[in-house]
């Protein structure tokens, strides 16, 4: 059994997480303490990647001027401002291509990060908090607001706080429709 910490400092079945967790749109006014934005760094931190190169940046916004103009790029989707922390998870495109050419720079960057972005939900969750993959954004006008230098990409915004909402499960499709053994 693979347990992690939950927000009421008892184990949570690593499966209980993943079902357990939600894309939110609607926070509480509460802040989310620094040290718990730390905790969700380090959860990503340990995501695999690719040669173990981890090419995973990380932009961690409060302002609320820097918050409204994201959501403004992340077209007009204001939820993200009124939460308390923000988490910009960019891939660093160099440092994957130095590693892996064309393909790192492309292809793994991208995979790392997401790895590390999925864990960053799943720590999130066992702490209590409420988080949503938001990858619809300008990407320029994302680069510009936070002066993101060439060779880094943001790849995902990723609002935090505690959720004033629990939206229900969402149906998955049946793992007999999605599995396929020796060939597609």
């Amino acid at each position: 059994m693979n347990l992690v910490w939950n927000k009421w400092g008892e184990f949570m079945d690593i499966l209980e997480a993943i079902k357990r967790r939600r894309s939110i749109r609607a926070f509480q006014k509460s802040d989310v303490a620094p040290e718990i934005v730390e905790k969700l760094i380090e959860a990503a931190r340990w995501a695999p990647s690719a040669g173990n190169i981890q090419p995973w940046e990380f932009i961690i916004i409060r302002k609320p001027e820097i918050k409204r103009k994201l959501a403004e790029a992340a077209l007009n989707q204001f939820f993200i401002e009124e939460a308390p922390v923000v988490i910009v998870v960019c891939a660093n495109e160099v440092r994957s291509s130095q590693g892996y050419g064309v393909r790192g720079e492309t292809l793994y960057c991208l995979q790392d990060t997401a790895a590390a972005i999925q864990n960053i939900h799943l720590a999130a969750c066992a702490l209590g908090l409420g988080t949503c993959w938001v990858g619809a954004f300008r990407e320029e006008r994302a680069r510009e607001i936070l002066k993101i230098p060439n060779g880094i990409r943001p790849v995902a915004l990723i609002p935090v706080g505690y959720p004033a909402e629990y939206p229900k499960p969402r149906s998955r499709r049946p793992i007999n429709e999605i599995v396929h053994y020796e060939t597609f």
